[in-house]
C-alpha cells in the first residue's frame, strides 16, 4: 500500500521517478543536491515507490525509551559519537551483521552551501566492501532517481571525478545553496 500511495502522491505533485534498481542487497545511497527540507519527503516517496527501505544514522542518545523501538523500526542505527575513533568501523560492522542494508546519506551534510563534501560515505563503503549508488533530486525537471553505481577504488580523487561528473547538471530547489563537489585534501605528515 505504501508503494502505491507513494506513486500516486509523486504523480499528483508532478514528480518523475528515474530509478535503476540495484541488484545488490547492501550498498550506500548518497543523495544530492540537498538544498531544502523538501528533499527528504520527496526522496522517501521515491524510495518507497520502488520498495527501497533506507537505513540512517543517528546519535545513540536519540535511541532511548520508546524512541529506541520507533527509530530502529524506521531504519535508524544508533552510533556512539562520544567515541572519537571507530565510526567508520562501527557502520561497516552493521553491514557485516545484516543480510540487507541500504544506508542513505547526504554528503553535503547540510542544506546550506558548503565548500567540501563529507567523505565518510566513501570510507564506509571501502571498509564494508559495498558499492555507492548515486541518487539525485533535480528540481527544474522535477525528477528524482538513482542512476549510477560507483565501486570505490581507494583512489578518492579519481572516484570523486566520476561523482562530480554525474551531479554536474543536477539542480536543487535552491541552486545557490549548492557548493562545489570536492573534498578537503588530507594533510600529509612527514616522518
Amino acid at each position: 500500500m505504501l508503494k502505491s500511495l507513494s506513486k500516486i502522491i509523486l504523480k499528483i505533485a508532478g514528480w518523475h521517478v528515474d530509478v535503476t534498481l540495484p541488484e545488490e542487497k547492501k550498498f550506500i545511497l548518497i543523495g544530492a543536491p540537498h538544498t531544502t527540507n523538501w528533499d527528504l519527503p520527496i526522496g522517501l516517496l521515491c524510495f518507497w515507490s520502488v520498495d527501497i527501505h533506507l537505513t540512517w544514522i543517528g546519535k545513540k542518545q536519540l535511541f532511548v525509551g520508546p524512541f529506541n523501538y520507533i527509530f530502529r523500526a524506521l531504519g535508524g542505527i544508533p552510533v556512539d559519537r562520544s567515541v572519537q575513533t571507530g565510526f567508520i568501523q562501527q557502520i561497516a560492522r552493521q553491514f557485516d551483521d545484516r543480510e540487507e542494508m541500504i544506508l542513505g546519506l547526504t554528503p553535503e551534510g547540510t542544506r546550506s552551501r558548503t565548500d567540501y563534501w563529507k567523505t565518510g560515505f566513501y570510507y564506509i563503503a571501502l571498509a564494508a566492501k559495498v558499492p555507492v549508488y548515486l541518487a539525485y533530486v533535480d528540481f527544474p525537471s522535477r525528477t528524482i532517481g538513482i542512476r549510477e553505481k560507483i565501486i570505490p577504488s581507494g583512489d578518492i580523487n579519481k572516484d570523486f571525478e566520476q561523482i562530480k561528473l554525474f551531479y554536474e547538471n543536477k539542480k536543487g530547489k535552491y541552486p545557490d545553496h549548492q557548493g562545489p563537489i570536492r573534498i578537503k585534501q588530507r594533510q600529509k605528515t612527514s616522518d
